[in-house]
């Protein structure tokens, strides 16, 4: 896509839906953000935290990396962006629900069961190392005859209860959790039909 189809859609945009929306833009410019949510989706160019949820500006705050992975809580890490965010959120912000959204189809999983040995994707290959606890519980239960595109979706759906799992090892999460507070939810996004299933605990 060439940039100066992105410039026109910016033009589109001030047009339409910008003119549509101004006053809640203006309001989130005098008020700050206030947003509920705690969006934690992955990068994926298929899956946009706000058309799949028909959401407002101001409504998410929205966390996407490889994967939608959350990596454990960890004082010692130099940088951490996705640590960060999810700190502000939940320190800062005050949101009331984190939702991670994993989807079908999702290249990160995929790319768990490969071997990465390429230099230029060294972050890619230590970053889908938060993955391994979800392989290890997948190949463990899994039947032998199951076809790649099962183990995949199940890996795709388990790895966003191991990611919900480490949500709980920031502090500040796990004690407003107990303290009624705070939700964590897992949804799975399913591309080819533009359906969310949801995480049921019991």
């Amino acid at each position: 896509m060439a940039i100066s189809k992105l410039l026109e859609g910016n033009e589109s945009f001030i047009r339409k839906k910008f003119k549509k929306h101004k006053e809640r833009f203006v309001e989130l410019v005098q008020k700050g953000q206030n947003p509920k949510v705690l969006f934690i989706g992955c990068s994926d160019s298929r899956v946009v935290p706000t058309l799949i949820t028909d959401t407002k500006p101001g409504d998410l705050f929205i966390v996407r990396n490889i994967g939608n992975f959350v990596p454990p809580f960890s004082p010692d890490d130099e940088f951490h962006s996705t640590a960060a965010a999810i700190e502000y959120a939940v320190s800062v912000l005050e949101v009331d629900e984190i939702i991670v959204c994993g989807h079908s189809y999702c290249g990160a999983i995929e790319s768990m069961y490969k071997e990465i040995n390429d230099p230029n994707l060294i972050h890619v290959k230590k970053w889908l190392e938060l993955g391994e606890s979800t392989k290890k519980y997948v190949e463990g239960r899994l039947h032998k005859n199951a076809s790649k595109r099962e183990k995949l979706t199940m890996s795709e759906k388990v790895s966003v209860i191991f990611q919900m799992v480490n949500l709980l090892t920031y502090p500040d999460i796990e004690k407003r959790v107990e303290d009624g507070r705070l939700n964590i939810r897992g949804w799975y996004y399913k591309i080819e039909t533009g359906k969310i299933e949801i995480y049921d605990q019991e």
